[in-house]
């Protein structure tokens, strides 16, 4: 059974578009989760001048997605201060150090390792980190207690909206599919948008009309191997997320398409009739 956790976000200037911290009563652990702007007001927070982890993110034209680079440092006030300067594409932050500084450079590196690894296997973000270095070795203690350090990081940064690291749960009962061309993609629609399992198939030849726009994200989806030929058509290699359903119908279909329409269940009904059955039913039964 999972347990419940309390995470606390305290505001020091009273305004939610400043600065958050992050706390945890039963962590050692804190997380500062900042705007760009405000880089030159959060130097007073003495902490950041100190090691950590740090995660900087903005919007990008990457499949409607963010970039996200992933850091450690002995100072992390001083990197992203060099940041600031030569990554023009970010604009939050989020610092995470340790109250009692157990954390010590190993653990560090070994967090950001399997920070950059969970975002380039969920691929929700484009990763701007150059490599993906494997973790280092750690004794077995420090490394249950980096393990422990990271899950509470992924609360906080899921909690801020920071969402890059973790498949979506589904917010419909059961998979949706797309048909067309002799193709059949499966899928599943959440919160962060429309899920395409591992597996489906792709219409491989579009039609004239589909958007530049579409036809980019599909050659990015083949360079990043997401998407591989199977010679009649592609094929997703893993679950992608797409924030809207039209994207992932249209990429899946090679057209433009309505996903609202175009994703339907196993006795027919599109995406829209589920859901609109699914608020009238909770209308009718608000408790």
């Amino acid at each position: 059974m999972m347990v419940g956790k309390i995470a606390r976000i305290y505001i020091p200037s009273g305004n939610p578009e400043e600065l958050l911290i992050i706390r945890m009563p039963d962590w050692a652990g804190e997380g500062y989760v900042f705007h760009r702007a405000l880089l030159s007001l959060v130097k007073r927070e003495r902490e950041i001048r100190g090691p950590g982890i740090y995660v900087i993110w903005g919007p990008s034209e990457w499949n409607e997605g963010p970039s996200v680079y992933i850091g450690e440092g002995d100072n992390v006030l001083q990197q992203l201060e060099e940041h600031e300067g030569q990554k023009e594409f970010w604009t939050h932050a989020a610092v995470f150090t340790s109250k009692s500084l157990s954390l010590d450079k190993a653990q560090c590196i070994y967090i950001k390792a399997r920070l950059v690894a969970l975002a380039s296997e969920v691929k929700r973000a484009k990763v701007e980190n150059e490599n993906s270095d494997e973790p280092p070795s750690l004794f077995e203690a420090d490394r249950a207690e980096a393990e422990v350090f990271l899950r509470n990081m992924l609360i906080c940064l899921h909690l801020v909206g920071a969402n890059f690291f973790v498949n979506q749960s589904p917010s419909t009962k059961g998979f949706l599919f797309a048909e067309g061309k002799g193709i059949k993609a499966r899928g599943i629609y959440g919160t962060d948008g429309l899920t395409v399992l591992a597996g489906s198939q792709v219409v491989k030849e579009p039609t004239p009309s589909l958007s530049r726009y579409i036809r980019q994200m599909r050659l990015m989806l083949l360079e990043q191997g997401v998407l591989v030929d199977r010679g009649t058509h592609y094929e997703f290699t893993q679950d992608h997320v797409f924030k809207y359903p039209s994207t992932a119908a249209s990429v899946v279909l090679g057209r433009s398409a309505n996903g609202f329409v175009e994703w339907k269940d196993e006795n027919g009904f599109t995406l829209r009739e589920i859901l609109e059955n699914k608020t009238a039913s909770q209308d009718a039964n608000p408790g």
